[in-house]
């Protein structure tokens, strides 16, 4: 067990809204001594089932979040489509139990903003699920920065090569803007964090461009359900059909870009990019990062558990050679999706909720990630206009920057 969940007094008791997709990462809060799922809510008769297959007979299930309260929950996870995340995360702030939101915080600024605003209004902490802060491939990328070996950082680039885009973010409610804004947000949210986090700053303003170049052709389904029966990704995912134009039964609704890219300048001079493509033949996250003494960059990121390795050139000018001057090997991870950060997150966020203090990941950073990317959506569909990306609220800034930490708690 990390050194970060250490066994307490008694055991928390955790809640689970949404047990969809994502709510394996909730089923590694089950640590004897530190915390227990006992209670899930989710209005289907497939998330009810999934409930009691993941937690156990002993948990409680509910069709309503609201009535978990009767529950005595300590914290919750709210792991719902990204476009219901705001009322549960607010019920239970308004309730004083802690909230681990996963990402995007939300799929609007305002939403950002009133969750950020009812945590510290309540005193109740919130944490939102960037788990690529806990990624091996970029925690050495960011110890290598944080030792100088490329200088002072001048520029972040990121590619995101999204080679199973069409069957993740294609064939349910991820490609409608109405309940995703658009995956510059949706999907852009953790690269645009981790560039935040690496370049030790916010965007402050964006210009983008994109299109939906590729899946608006792909043939559709009628009606407007998940798919046939309720199904998820991976009941329908085939990573055999290729090239992309031969996906079908896509959603009905397409309105999302399948390629976008945008550049930002942020608060502290940093220069930024992020490309976005969801029909390329690989899926991996390659970061380049330029100081004014070097740069790095990786090859493979280890997301899915594959071995990752970075490269810097810090030593002379040159053409282009491959040797790098240091290569920096990133093991495979020994076990649990995304390279083992899914553990460190849910062991972080535990130990958070029983006990304050400071954490990798941030509300205010949650929020940011949203904003560059919500101002860069705005600008794509504006043709490549400038937009400026409205700054936070400095009362919530200083608050947030504590820790949310409240001496009369």
């Amino acid at each position: 067990m990390d050194d970060r969940a250490q066994p307490q007094d008694r055991e928390l008791r955790v809640g689970v809204v949404g047990v969809g997709q994502r709510a394996d990462l909730a089923t590694l809060a089950n640590l004897p001594g530190v915390a227990r799922v006992v209670s899930c809510a989710d209005p289907s008769p497939r998330g009810q089932d999934d409930a009691r297959r993941l937690f156990g007979d002993g948990v409680t299930v509910r069709e309503r979040y609201e009535e978990m309260l009767g529950d005595d929950l300590d914290a919750v996870f709210v792991l719902t489509p990204d476009d219901l995340h705001t009322r549960p995360a607010l019920f239970f702030l308004e309730a004083g139990v802690a909230v681990f939101v996963e990402k995007p915080l939300a799929i609007t600024l305002a939403d950002c903003d009133a969750l950020l605003a009812a945590a510290h209004r309540t005193r109740t902490r919130l944490y939102v699920g960037h788990n690529l802060r806990h990624l091996p491939m970029l925690r050495r990328v960011r110890e290598l920065i944080d030792t100088g070996a490329i200088g002072r950082v001048r520029a972040v680039w990121c590619r995101h090569f999204v080679g199973h885009g069409g069957d993740f973010y294609f064939k349910d409610w991820h490609a409608e803007r109405a309940r995703t804004t658009g995956l510059l947000l949706q999907k852009g949210a953790h690269d645009l964090d981790a560039i935040h986090w690496l370049a030790g700053g916010y965007t402050r303003d964006v210009v983008a461009q994109g299109a939906l170049a590729v899946y608006g052709d792909n043939p559709r389904r009628a009606g407007r359900e998940a798919a046939p029966g309720q199904e998820r990704m991976p009941d329908w995912f085939d990573p055999e059909i290729w090239p992309p134009a031969k996906l079908r039964d896509l959603h009905p609704v397409v309105d999302v870009e399948d390629i976008s890219m945008m550049l930002g300048r942020l608060d502290n001079g940093v220069l930024t990019s992020y490309q976005q493509c969801h029909f390329t033949p690989d899926y991996w996250r390659n970061y380049t990062v330029i100081g004014d003494e070097g740069r790095l960059e990786n090859f493979g990121d280890g997301i899915d558990g594959d071995p990752a390795t970075v490269k810097v050139w810090n030593r002379h000018r040159s053409g282009f050679r491959d040797d790098a001057d240091l290569v920096v090997a990133v093991p495979a991870a020994s076990e649990g999706l995304h390279g083992g950060a899914d553990r460190a997150l849910v062991e972080e966020f535990l130990r958070f909720a029983a006990s304050g203090g400071a954490t990798e990941t941030s509300p205010v950073a949650a929020r940011e990630a949203v904003a560059a990317a919500a101002s860069a959506t705005a600008s794509l569909r504006a043709h490549g206009a400038r937009v400026d990306v409205p700054a936070l609220d400095p009362v919530l800034v200083t608050y947030f920057a504590r820790h949310q930490d409240d001496p009369a708690r």
